[in-house]
This record gives C-alpha cells, sequence and structure tokens, in this order.
C-alpha cells in the first residue's frame, strides 16, 4: 500500500522538478543570450591572438602576465596572495568563486614587497555573494583593494583546454566598463614579454628587513595563537614566503627568524640558527639561484639541518648538482596525490609550481623522496649523510586537510 500510495507522489515529484530544472534553465539562457549581447567589460588575450570577452571585475585597467590554471575549490583569497604566483593571471576551473567572501585573516603575503604577487584572476561565473561567517569583505571589493584585475563570464574549460594543449601562455587580462580595448596592441605586448623563464621575481617579494615570527596555525576555537617563547629557532630565506608556512613551522615548536633572499651564509650562520628554511617563491629557480645557490652551498656544508619547500627544494636540487626544467601546464591545485617513498603513504597536496626538478638529473647520493602520481614528476629529495631535505608541495596547505604536516614535524626532529 505504501509503494501504491508513494509512487504516484515520486512520479509528480520527479515531473514537477523536471519542469523547475526547465525554467532554470531557460532564464540563465536568456540571462546569458542578455550577457552576450551587452558590451563585453572585460577580456583576456593571449600572445597568440585568441581572444576571450567577458565581464570585467576587479581593479579597472589591464595587467600582463603567464596565465595559468587553478583547479582548488576554495581558498582563492589564500592563492590570489601567494606570493608564488607572483606575474601570473589565474583562471580558476571551478565556476562558482567568491561563496567565502575574504577575510584580514587569509592573508598569505607575509610582507608588503609580497603584497601584490597575482596579475588577474578570471571566473567562470560573476563573482557570487558571500556565505561565510568569516568574512568582512565581497571578493570583488577586495580584488579592486588588491590592484587584481578581474574577469568572468568565459569559457574557462575552452581556456584550460588549450593551456593543456600549448602549455601556459602569455596573455594581457583588461578591464574597461565602456568596452575599449586596443586588441592588437594587447596581442603585441603579451607577445614582447619576456615571460617567466629567466626571471628572478623572488626580489621583487623578499623582505627588505629581517623580522621574527611565532604566531602559530589558526583554529576555530581560538584563532591565531602564540608560541611560548620556548623552542628551537630557524632562519627562513624568504623568496616570497606564505604566512602559513611561518605558523606551521611556530605550531610544530619552532620560531623564525625571517631574512632577505640575498643575505649571506655567513651572516646567516652568525644568528646561530638550528635550522634554515629555503622557502616558497615565484619566478625561475635557476634564474634565482644566481646569487642564491652559492649561499645554499655553504649553508648545506655548514652541517645545520635545512628544509626547501617548491622554489627552496628547486634551489636547493640545483644547489646540489640537479637541474630543473619549465613545465607545459604546472601544477595549480589542492587535489594532486603524492607518494612519500620514505613512508608508501599516499598524501594529498596542493601544488602551485611551474618549475620542476628533473628527477632524473639529482647525482649520487641525492635521493628522491617524493613523487607526483598525475605526471611522476620529482616532489622531494634528501641528501644522504645529511639532515637535507625539501617538498615540492606545499605541506602548509590543508587539503588532506593535515596529510602533509608531517613533514614540518620531521624537520622538527632534525634539529
Amino acid at each position: 500500500m505504501t509503494g501504491a500510495v508513494g509512487l504516484p507522489n515520486f512520479w509528480a515529484f520527479a515531473c514537477e522538478s523536471k519542469r523547475l530544472r526547465k525554467r532554470v534553465s531557460m532564464k540563465n539562457s536568456a540571462e546569458n543570450q542578455e550577457q552576450k549581447s551587452s558590451t563585453p567589460t572585460g577580456v583576456l588575450v593571449l600572445a597568440s591572438g585568441q581572444v576571450f570577452y567577458g565581464h570585467g571585475c576587479g581593479t579597472r585597467g589591464e595587467a600582463l602576465g603567464e596565465v595559468c590554471f587553478n583547479t582548488a575549490m576554495t581558498g582563492y583569497q589564500e592563492i590570489l596572495t601567494d606570493p608564488s604566483y607572483a606575474a601570473q593571471v589565474i583562471c580558476f576551473t571551478f565556476p562558482h568563486i567568491g561563496n567565502t567572501g575574504t577575510n584580514a585573516e587569509d592573508e598569505e603575503a607575509a610582507c608588503v614587497q609580497a603584497q601584490h604577487a597575482a596579475k588577474g584572476a578570471i571566473f567562470r561565473e560573476k563573482i557570487t555573494q558571500p556565505a561565510s561567517w568569516r568574512a568582512d569583505s565581497h571578493l570583488d571589493a577586495w580584488l579592486k583593494n588588491r590592484g587584481i584585475v578581474g574577469l568572468s563570464g568565459i569559457d574557462t574549460r575552452a581556456l584550460t583546454i588549450h593551456i593543456r594543449e600549448h602549455g601556459m601562455p602569455n596573455g594581457v587580462i583588461a578591464h574597461d566598463p565602456k568596452g575599449e580595448f586596443d586588441i592588437p596592441a594587447m596581442i603585441k605586448k603579451a607577445q614582447n614579454w619576456g615571460g617567466l623563464v629567466g626571471a628572478d621575481l623572488a626580489k621583487d617579494v623578499t623582505t627588505a628587513q629581517n623580522y621574527n615570527w611565532e604566531e602559530t596555525r589558526w583554529t576555530r576555537e581560538n584563532g591565531y595563537g602564540q608560541m611560548d617563547g620556548s623552542g628551537k629557532h630557524v632562519v627562513l630565506i624568504d623568496y616570497g614566503v606564505k604566512r602559513n608556512i611561518l605558523r606551521s613551522l611556530a605550531s610544530a615548536g619552532m620560531k623564525s627568524t625571517v631574512v632577505p633572499a640575498n643575505m649571506s651564509a655567513e651572516d646567516i650562520l652568525a644568528k646561530k640558527p638550528d635550522g634554515i628554511v629555503l622557502s616558497n617563491g615565484p619566478g625561475d629557480p635557476e634564474a634565482t639561484g644566481e646569487y642564491a645557490l652559492p649561499i645554499i652551498r655553504d649553508l648545506v656544508d655548514s652541517g645545520v639541518p635545512v628544509f626547501g619547500i617548491c622554489l627552496g627544494h628547486q634551489m636547493l636540487a640545483l644547489a646540489l648538482g640537479g637541474k630543473t626544467v619549465k613545465m607545459a601546464q604546472g601544477h595549480h591545485g589542492a587535489n594532486h596525490p603524492v607518494k612519500d617513498f620514505e613512508t608508501n603513504k599516499v598524501e594529498i597536496v596542493s601544488m602551485n609550481h611551474g618549475f620542476a626538478v628533473d628527477g632524473d638529473s639529482l647525482p649520487d647520493g641525492v635521493v628522491e623522496t617524493h613523487k607526483s602520481l598525475f605526471d611522476g614528476s620529482n616532489c622531494g629529495l634528501r641528501l644522504e649523510g645529511k639532515p637535507v631535505f625539501s617538498v615540492q608541495h606545499h605541506p602548509e596547505a590543508s587539503p588532506g586537510p593535515k596529510d602533509s604536516f608531517y613533514i614540518f614535524e620531521r624537520f622538527a626532529e632534525a634539529l
């Protein structure tokens, strides 16, 4: 009897749902048609001549950079404030961006110099209204305040496929409420830009002076905390460090002194550190390595434990005799599986890099410890006989959510 009564109700619900979806689809189609018929207020122009028209948001004007895509579903504020994205325009593959709004706490840039990193942001849909208890600003207003050019309403799938097939292109993103764009001039500007190969961008985002850090990771109950004053002391060389790396070091019992990227090994060792951290950062590791590699080699020779992350990992590999390569599309997202050969565990990690260590180039005595299960690229190394190791991914990020925090604990145990 229940089935006989329930069946018609089910079909009535299904039919009503179908009618509702049709009405929503028609409404969306009408809105899309209206958008298409209106004057575009934003545009992305690639060096190849390909043009994507859409709706401008964020700050007005235009910006030049390398166009990459990021597959993370959330964390967009952290992404847009990560100094590793200097000189890049980020296309978000997740269509609905803006849900959590923005706030003052989720800033990743650790110094004034690093606050202007990402050049542009691209979204499929218009920025959504914030719906988080932590939000204190709409993403569009935040983009304006940060000087980031935004673009919505373009086919981000088509752009992502283009990047996957042809690599990360140079591009110009622009926002003009009047829809006045000089497309030929923008194409020429994109074509004439030198790109990231050979670019030392760490010098643009590194701190100008030393500072200390003892703030710990955020918790729902207490927000950010503070160390009690005890713990090991590490010197972190700032190539574009994220705040959460510093917080993670503190949460693992290490207080940090952050120093500029070009500080000499002699001055670093004079601070009597228990360990040394080579931070993440933007640009070509070979270019930054012109001044950084001699410093890193001296630090490794000193016997003090050394730990590298992202760009720091790449430059440590170069300092130990390995090579780096430019990737076609890079790794940008929070859903990357990486295997740790030391434990045989697979962790889900956050990635953000356009250059990679050539695992086959690592000399004898340098062991590959981690590898991407997406494409087999190198994601970690250690130096035999010394407390020196590094990872390509970001152990301070939380997609796992804590799959990789053990790396900070491993470093703390080596001190």
